[in-house]
């Protein structure tokens, strides 16, 4: 376990974190770990999104297929007397 110093400019911030935790039954900790993991995964998330549009048009402009339709031309081609 790594400790760390939070140091809140807010007071109104670091109260309703108090008020927060306690609603929550938690210490503070615990709120506030679990606030920078679900920020960290929210930036992730946005990273990965930027990749995903990318991929998206580059998809597109070569012509892509959604994968129904794919896979229906797939088994089309499997059993030629099926068209």
């Amino acid at each position: 376990m790594k400790k760390m110093t939070v140091v809140f400019d807010d007071d109104a911030l670091y109260t309703t974190v108090k008020v927060e935790a306690a609603r929550r039954n938690q210490p503070v900790k615990e709120l506030v770990s679990q606030a920078l993991r679900e920020w960290l995964e929210a930036q992730e998330d946005a990273e990965l999104l930027s990749e995903i549009e990318t991929a998206r048009a580059e998809w597109q402009e070569k012509g892509g297929i959604e994968a129904s339709e794919f896979f229906a031309r797939l088994k089309a081609q499997a059993r030629p007397d099926a068209l």
